[in-house]
Order: C-alpha cells, then structure tokens, then sequence
C-alpha cells in the first residue's frame, strides 16, 4: 500500500525492509555499496529500502513514500528521473554506451564542461570522485617530483584510495609507510598551513581540500592558500565534488574567484548518473596525454570513464543549471527549510540542541545533548520522529525538485520530533525513544 506518510513512530515499522536489508547483508559487505548508506547510519530496524524514486520523493519496498533530502548523497540535485536527463540519457541508449575508440559525445561533454567551468583549462572524465583525486595527487607528485600530501583535517572524505583512508580510524589494512606520507592541515589558519609547508620545506606536492562546506571560508583564506602554494611551488587542489554546481554553476572557484591549479567535480554533475571529472591548468593536465616531452603520467584510463549516456547527463544537467537557475533555486528552497526548522526548534524549546549549518544549497544538522555536545542518542531520536512522519533526512540538502508544500511538511514533521527532543532533554535520557543501538559514525574502527 503507498502511503502518503507513515503512521506514528509506536506504529511504525518497516518489515520489507528490514528482510531486504537482511538479504544486503548476507552478500553484500556492511549491507550497502556505500558506508553512508549502510543501515548502522538509520535508527534500529528502520532503515528503508527504496523501490523508487521520482522529483524529491522515493518510495521504499514497504510501501511508504517520504519526502528526501541529500539525494544519492548530494548527487541527485535535479530530483529524481529529471525529465530533461533522462530524455538526454535516452537518446544515447539506443546509439551505443561504449567503444573502442573516443565518441564525439566526448568532445561534446568535454566543450560543454569547460563552458561551464572557465577557470579550467582541460578535463577528463571518470566514473567517481576518488579516481579523480587520486588523480590529482599522482598528478600533483609528479609535476613537483614530492613525495608528500596535505590533506584539510576538517573535511570528512576526499578518497577510498590509501593515501586518504590511512588517516581515517578504518585503516586496516593500509601500510604505515603509505600513511606516514599524508599530512594534514586545519582549514581557516593560513598560518598553521605555513608552518606545515615550512617544517617539511620541498615535501609537500599539493594542498588539497573542500574549498567551502558548512561555513563561508574565512576573508582571504583561499586568496591566502593560493599564495602559500605559489610561494612554495605545490599544487593546490579544490575538491568540489560538493560545491560543483551547488555554490554556482562553475563551483566555489567561480563564486569566490580564486583558482586553483587541479579540481575535482562529481555529484551533482550527473543527477545521479556515474560520472565525475578532473580539471585544470594545461599545463599539468598535458602531463597526462600524448603532447609533451616529460615522462609521461597515468592520469586517468578507465574502461567505463566515458560511457556516452551518462556524459550525456552532465551536458543535460549543466544546460539545466545555467538556463533555469537552479542553484538560486536551491539556495531559496534552503533558506526557507532553514528558517523553518529553526522556528521550529525555538518554539519547541531545542534551538541550542538542534543546530542547522551550511550554505542554504547544502544543509545538514547537528544533534546536541543537554551539555551541548554533538551526540548519536539524540541524532536517533530525531531520525526516528523524521521516518515516522514521512522524511528521509540524513542531512537537509535539498534538490530543486522540492516545492512549497514540501518543505511545510518537513517543518510540521521537524517540530513534532523537536516536541520529543524536548522531552528526552528534560529527562536527560533519550534511550526510551531510540528504539535500539544509537545510529554510528561511518568512519570508526570496529564494527
């Protein structure tokens, strides 16, 4: 039966999924192909499993529909089997999805992506964020011939390659030698970043990090990071697989103007579809072709790296961007849902315990105890409340797909669970509304 929202949280219970996510986990590691979309993330026994999905709603296999936020994580940012990337899509299913020499669609994508991101110079094309990372730190290694990279502490994942992961609590398996190579740097402090390239001087081959996330840079800080990279001759890399199209249609380098030597795009760039890309300054880019005289460099070479349908996607998704203004359509739907969930929190009393941070195109929350410290107990008690009242919402990022109506329901169901916030803060102990074990962090070292 689709339901238009789930019943109330006594009632609420997701039996297709919960044996669907059964049958994940007997063949699939953690359930998931994706950390962040593991069950552990969801409150106990309710974790849907999704059916389908159309514009900013999905339905799982139980039936129920919710109204999503933070889509394919931050990927879907058009809504669900947009109508315009879809149609582009189709007419290249029937043409051919790969060959043995380039496509023109190629070309095509290639014109398209650097019209839309002027600071770059040349692109190449994958299938996910962590090869075009990796990428850029091979690619950064080897034009300055340094061993070592610096990676911002502050942001949360930049690649399931050694090179991140070792710096992360899931490390197994990852020698020590690889790990002792990356170094990491605060973001906001120039003068630790100096201090940084100053104690391992001619080491250090690039800076790599999320140019923006949940606060603005600070005045000057990336004007002031590309000048601590040119002084000491590395590479400085934005990872804009978030803030690609989300902070403006050329990234964060075309909202803040500063420009960076390498950057990495993904996400919102295919609607869903598997593509990503590498781009930069011609000079290193070259370094990866066939026009130079150094020893050459294993940029990119993947199998599937430009399936035609799916570069097809992107040139459907960026012409959508620039000609219906969907990222200030993105940041005026943040704007209303943020003021709306933090009217609500005050009225319920949690305004200092249910914090919502971010840009407007790319919200997420924190959970606070009594103490206001970030916690997993009362993040559950959330979730809960939002599953029960038909919102799926591991952040509130929000795609363009969401309407008036959307965003009210989001509202009404945030002050109904803030109403249950307030009661577990009173009595300091949220365990009676858990339902189970706390939801947990993706990146710790035991299961």
């Amino acid at each position: 039966m689709d339901t238009e929202h789930p019943v109330s949280t006594g009632e609420f219970a997701l039996p297709r999924s919960r044996a669907a996510n059964e049958r994940l986990h007997a063949m699939v590691p953690g359930g998931a192909h994706t950390y962040a979309k593991g069950d552990d993330q969801y409150p106990e026994n309710l974790a849907p499993v999704i059916s389908h999905g159309r514009g900013a709603h999905v339905w799982d296999v139980d039936g129920n529909r919710y109204i999503e936020y933070g889509s394919g994580l931050r990927s879907v940012s058009l809504g669900h089997a947009h109508p315009r990337v879809t149609e582009a899509v189709r007419r290249e299913l029937d043409r051919g999805s790969n060959f043995v020499r380039p496509s023109i669609v190629e070309a095509d994508a290639a014109e398209r992506f650097l019209a839309t991101v002027p600071t770059a110079e040349m692109v190449k094309f994958t299938k996910n964020g962590s090869d075009a990372t990796t990428a850029a730190v091979r690619l950064a290694r080897a034009v300055t011939g340094r061993p070592r990279v610096a990676v911002c502490r502050d942001h949360p994942f930049f690649s399931t390659d050694d090179w991140f992961i070792g710096t992360t609590p899931m490390h197994a398996g990852i020698p020590a030698a690889t790990t002792d190579l990356t170094l990491t740097f605060p973001y906001g402090d120039l003068a630790a970043t100096e201090e940084l390239l100053g104690r391992y001087r001619d080491e250090v081959a690039c800076l790599i990090l999320e140019p923006a996330t949940h606060t603005e840079p600070p005045p000057g800080y990336l004007a002031g990071l590309r000048e601590l990279a040119d002084r000491h001759r590395c590479v400085l890399v934005f990872d804009e697989m978030i803030t690609g199209l989300r902070w403006s249609e050329a990234g964060a380098q075309g909202l803040y103007g500063v420009v960076p030597d390498l950057s990495t795009f993904g996400k919102a760039l295919g609607n869903g579809f598997a593509v990503s890309a590498l781009a930069g300054r011609r000079e290193l880019m070259e370094r990866g072709g066939l026009r130079h005289s150094d020893d050459r460099v294993f940029l990119l070479s993947t199998t599937h790296g430009a399936e035609t349908h799916s570069l097809a996607a992107a040139m459907a998704v960026q012409t959508t961007y620039t000609e219906e203004g969907i990222t200030a359509r993105l940041h005026a739907l943040g704007e209303k849902l943020a003021a709306g969930v933090r009217d609500a929190a005050a009225s319920m009393g949690v305004a200092d315990h249910l914090v919502v941070r971010g840009r407007a195109s790319n919200l997420v929350f924190a959970t606070l105890d009594g103490n206001g410290r970030p916690s997993q107990e009362y993040r559950t008690l959330f979730l809960r409340r939002l599953l029960a009242g038909g919102v799926l919402a591991p952040s509130f990022v929000v795609s363009s797909a969401l309407d008036d109506t959307d965003i009210d329901r989001t509202v009404d169901v945030v002050a109904q669970a803030c109403a249950v916030y307030r009661k577990a803060l009173d009595t300091a102990d949220p365990t009676p509304w858990l339902g189970g074990r706390p939801v947990q962090p993706v990146f710790r070292r035991k299961a």
